[in-house]
């Protein structure tokens, strides 16, 4: 049976999402965990691999599990196993053609700054404390430059690709950009795309927040991205500000339909 979930956690004590045997990861976690629990070795899929650091508010994941299995003590199950740093807070049945990663759509992420003098030792794990007063309306003429279809090689960070294998190309369509006031010193930006490469965002805000202080205009953001230089972007914003907000799908309901007359059928 497939199995779609949705996934939380803070990613402050992980070393990213993806499996490594040396570290502690979400997925090591997560793939251990459902293993105790279902007695075989399950392999979970998500939407988007965050780095290190990096939070999730709504990943998406899907997985396998025998036939039958009830999903409401499975959930319960695996948050006992996982809580306070990995919460599952949903789990349901999927047609067998659901993937996490390959039947999304789009995905969100939104991205936190503390804009204060003093930090703050309670947002400290999921903002970035910029003391810079910034200037928010040059900031959001900046963002509005990233809509639309670009080739953002100045804003992620190129992988060399696996022998026999073309290089991945780096051009994404960004849908929509926001820049919001959570409260007098948190502003938040979300950024909405069917895909993003290695780094994007947070290369992204990086750059953004350099307009936001007055250390480069919000009319040279064209420049930089025409340039298709890494090293015109600059540094990559902190990971501990990030979050996967939610990851967006075609809508499964009739097919879930069938799957369900299909296994009440005699």
């Amino acid at each position: 049976m497939r199995v779609k979930g949705i996934l939380s956690y803070d990613g402050s004590s992980f070393h990213g999402y993806a499996i490594n045997s040396d570290v502690r990861t979400v997925a090591g976690e997560l793939d251990s965990a459902l293993t105790k629990v279902l007695g075989e070795r399950v392999l979970v899929t998500c939407a988007g691999r965050t780095d290190r650091g990096v939070h999730a508010q709504g990943q998406v994941i899907s997985f396998d599990t025998p036939k039958g299995t009830d999903l409401s003590k499975l959930q319960n199950s695996i948050n006992r196993i996982c809580r306070p740093h990995i919460v599952i807070n949903n789990l349901s049945a999927a047609p067998p053609e659901f993937d996490a990663r390959f039947s999304a759509t789009g995905r969100c992420y939104r991205y936190r700054i503390l804009n204060q003098k003093n930090p703050n030792p309670f947002l400290a794990a999921t903002t970035w404390h910029v003391p810079t007063n910034l200037n928010l309306e040059k900031m959001v003429q900046a963002s509005n430059h990233f809509l639309g279809t670009h080739d953002f090689s100045s804003f992620c960070k190129r992988t060399s690709p696996q022998p026999g294998y073309k290089e991945r190309s780096l051009v994404r369509t960004v849908q929509s950009v926001t820049w919001s006031k959570k409260d007098e010193n948190v502003i938040e930006f979300e950024i909405f795309a069917s895909s993003f490469c290695h780094q994007m965002v947070r290369s992204i805000v990086g750059t953004i927040v350099r307009v936001g202080k007055g250390h480069i205009s919000e009319k040279k953001i064209p420049e930089i991205l025409t340039a298709r230089d890494r090293q015109g972007a600059g540094s990559p914003a902190p990971p501990h500000g990030l979050i996967l907000w939610s990851v967006q799908y075609p809508d499964f309901k009739d097919d879930l339909e069938r799957v369900a007359e299909t296994e009440s059928a005699p």
